[in-house]
């Protein structure tokens, strides 16, 4: 696994097996900040800044624990660094811009519990991907998590000016709108020429 191009990793990690909309990671800040756009990409750039920084901490680490031989230590070591990137994130945006440290609320710490970023530093280890590769994969899928934001907050938003019946309303939309877009996100499974 570990000799697949950085195209074709850029591209699984985008579309083909989207965290969100494919693999269904990640599904507490898609569903909880995905109702305005300008949040949803704040939102979306700070979680690709923290899978990158854990991914490459995480394939540093991984490097040190087999050499060591404490491979067992692997989940709680990535577990480490993605809440110490998280803090640093959450240092950075409340100095520079309360307002978005405000509108984020809640789900910026919960970056920390965010099975998507962990799913990052899993996966790159399991596929066995370089540095490089390690890279890609986690801006890609941070790329992915963001356009999956978007597309929800951009629907959300034009949802509002909808006449949509009162039992469809809230949640039950956002559940809908959600299995929608999961479902398109299927069609691109054909672009990975024989899958997994």
């Amino acid at each position: 696994m570990g000799n697949e191009s950085l195209g074709f990793i850029f591209l699984n990690a985008l579309l083909i097996n989207n965290f969100v909309l494919a693999m269904f990671l990640g599904i507490c800040p898609f569903l909880g900040v995905s109702a305005k756009k300008d949040t949803a990409l704040n939102m979306g750039i700070a979680t690709t800044f923290v899978m990158f920084v854990s991914s490459m901490c995480a394939y540093g680490l991984n490097w040190l624990l087999v050499k060591l031989g404490i491979e067992f230590l692997r989940l709680i070591s990535y577990i480490v660094v993605i809440a110490s990137a998280v803090q640093l994130v959450e240092m950075i945006i409340k100095k520079y811009s309360p307002a978005l440290f405000r509108a984020l609320g809640i789900y910026l710490p919960l970056i920390t519990t965010n099975c998507a970023v962990l799913g990052i530093a899993v996966f790159q280890t399991a596929k066995n991907y370089d540095l490089l590769q390690s890279a890609v994969y986690s801006v890609s899928a941070g790329l992915g998590f963001t356009l999956a934001l978007l597309l929800m907050a951009g629907l959300r938003e034009k949802l509002v000016l909808a006449d949509v019946p009162s039992i469809a309303r809230g949640t039950g939309m956002t559940l809908i709108l959600a299995g929608l877009l999961s479902l398109a996100f299927m069609g691109f499974a054909g672009l990975g020429g024989g899958g997994d």
